[in-house]
C-alpha cells in the first residue's frame, strides 16, 4: 500500500512536467528546420558612381585621361558618367543626342535554408545557413569624347551565409527576431565598350566575403510548419576588379589611354562595395 501511495504521488508530480514539455515541443521554437526564402531585392541609391582611371599603372586611381591636345577625354558635353548602363555611346548630358542611362536592375531572389533553434523561456537563440541567388545587377558607365561608352556591370551568381539568430516569442507561436553573420558570394563582372581602337583585358577575384543581417517575424502554423516575413541587408567588398585599356596591335601612340604610358590605362569602379536590400517571405518545416 505504501509503495502504491508513493507511486501515485510521483505520478502526480511528474505528470505536469511531462505535459509542460509536450506543450513546449508542440508550440515553441525548438529543434532543426529546413525551409526556403524568396522575395524582391533592391539596390540603394548610388548617385555619383563613376569609373576611375590609373594612367601610369601605379595602383593609384583618380587620374584624368587626356587627349593629344590636353583636353579631358571624358569631359562634357559628349563625355561624362552615369550610375547605370548606357543606351548609346554618348553621355546623357549631350544636348545634341541625349541618350540617357538605364537604371540598375532590381530583381527576385531565391534561397534554401537550414537551421536550428533552442527556446529558453521567452528567448529563442539559433543558427541559420542559407544558399541562393539574386537577379540584381549594378552598372556604371563612362563616356569619352570619341564618342564611345565603357560599361562595368556586376551581378550575383550565388550567395551563401551562416548567421546567428536571436528572438523573442510572447506566446510560443510568434517569433520576432534579429539575425546577423558573414556572407560569401560569387560576384560576376562584365565589361562592354563601343571603343574598337584599344584592346581590353579584365582581371579580379570573383568570390567575395561580406556581411548579411536583418530581422523578421515568424508565425507557427501547427506543430511543424511556419511562415514569415523578413528584411535582409547584404554588403560585399568588390574593389579588386580591373579592366586595362591597352594596345590592340594597331592602336596609335596618340591614343588617350596610351599617352605617356604605352602599357595602357587601368579602369575600376569608384563604388567598391556591392550593397542591396531584400524583402522576402519565408517558410520552414520543423522536425
Amino acid at each position: 500500500m505504501k509503495s502504491l501511495i508513493l507511486a501515485g504521488i510521483a505520478a502526480t508530480l511528474i505528470a505536469p512536467a511531462v505535459a509542460a514539455q509536450t506543450v513546449d515541443d508542440e508550440t515553441g521554437f525548438n529543434g532543426i528546420y529546413i525551409g526556403a526564402a524568396g522575395g524582391y531585392d533592391v539596390q540603394g541609391n548610388d548617385i555619383g558612381s563613376r569609373i576611375l582611371f590609373d594612367r601610369n599603372l601605379d595602383g593609384r586611381f583618380g587620374d584624368t585621361v587626356t587627349t593629344a591636345t590636353g583636353a579631358n577625354a571624358f569631359g562634357g558635353p559628349v563625355g561624362g558618367f552615369c550610375n547605370g548602363s548606357t543606351r548609346a555611346a554618348t553621355s546623357p548630358t549631350n544636348t545634341t543626342a541625349p541618350a540617357g542611362c538605364r537604371n540598375d536592375k532590381d530583381g527576385w531572389s531565391y534561397y534554401a535554408r537550414i537551421g536550428a533553434d533552442q527556446q529558453r523561456g521567452r528567448i529563442v537563440v539559433g543558427v541559420l545557413g542559407e544558399f541562393g541567388k539574386s537577379e540584381i545587377n549594378d552598372s556604371v558607365t563612362a563616356f569619352s569624347t570619341t564618342p564611345a561608352s565603357y560599361v562595368m556591370t556586376r551581378s550575383i551568381e550565388w550567395e551563401s551565409s551562416i548567421r546567428g539568430r536571436i528572438g523573442y516569442t510572447p506566446n510560443d507561436t510568434t517569433l520576432f527576431y534579429g539575425t546577423f553573420g558573414p556572407g560569401y558570394a560569387r560576384v560576376d563582372r562584365s565589361f562592354y565598350t563601343t571603343n574598337t581602337a584599344n584592346g581590353f583585358a579584365e582581371r579580379g577575384k570573383r568570390n567575395q566575403w561580406g556581411i548579411t543581417g536583418g530581422g523578421g517575424v515568424e508565425q507557427k502554423l501547427g506543430r511543424n510548419f511556419s511562415v514569415g516575413l523578413e528584411y535582409m541587408f547584404h554588403e560585399y567588398q568588390d574593389d579588386d576588379y580591373r579592366v586595362r585599356a591597352g594596345n590592340s596591335g594597331t592602336t596609335p601612340a596618340t591614343n588617350p589611354f596610351l599617352l605617356g604610358n604605352a602599357g595602357g590605362t587601368d579602369f575600376r569602379r569608384s563604388d567598391d562595395k556591392f550593397r542591396w536590400h531584400s524583402i522576402r517571405a519565408t517558410a520552414a518545416f520543423r522536425f
